[in-house]
């Protein structure tokens, strides 16, 4: 099995959109946000266009990984850049094959020669640990609302790289949706039914 990693280009746009769909549908509620989620970022002055990448397996792209700058605002009220990846997507017939790591790996070391300081992210330790993600609280670092909880972390991008800088996590306010703006988007899509699971956010 080959995966190719390349940048995305505006003729992947839909069907990355349909991919993060289908990932994401029903997963931590009935239906999904995520896919609008991605259509927005691109379209926000906190995308980052070099750190958006498809996979591809047999020529047919199955997973994505986009990133967005956000930022940590401290007691005295300075803000530090840092930066966030996510949605990640990968198709549901694909999973487990390794494409969301290869992602996460390729985008991180180019984050890195961007001199990026670090990456904070909301996510399943399980997995994320093992690409060395800690939680946030390691750093002093808390969310918006001043919470701390295992699936809150935070990856230097260098030894060093969140030296000094604690306080409040604050993402891009793209991740915000609507319900109209969400039952407008999903318009462009074929009908997928909702369902509620045992496994999905109460």
């Amino acid at each position: 099995m080959s995966i190719m990693i390349r940048p995305e280009n505006k003729n992947d746009y839909h069907t990355v959109e349909n991919l993060t769909r289908e990932a994401f549908w029903d997963l931590y509620h009935p239906g999904c946000t995520e896919h609008l989620i991605v259509h927005k970022i691109r379209k926000a002055s906190s995308f980052i266009p070099e750190l958006d990448f498809v996979a591809l397996l047999n020529n047919k792209i199955v997973g994505n990984i986009i990133y967005t700058k956000s930022k940590v605002v401290d007691k005295d009220d300075h803000e530090h850049e840092v930066i966030t990846f996510g949605p990640i997507s990968v198709l549901p017939s694909c999973q487990k094959l390794g494409i969301g790591s290869a992602l996460i790996e390729h985008t991180t070391k180019i984050a890195q020669a961007m001199d990026y300081k670090a990456i904070i992210i909301f996510g399943n330790p399980a997995y994320y640990h093992r690409f060395g993600f800690e939680n946030a609280a390691s750093y002093g670092i808390s969310t918006a609302e001043g919470a701390n909880f295992e699936a809150f972390m935070a990856l230097e991008l260098y030894k060093g790289g969140l030296q000094g800088i604690s306080g409040r996590f604050y993402a891009d306010p793209v991740f915000d949706v609507n319900q109209e703006e969400l039952e407008s988007f999903e318009k462009k899509f074929p009908y997928k039914e909702k369902h509620v699971t045992d496994t999905q956010f109460k």
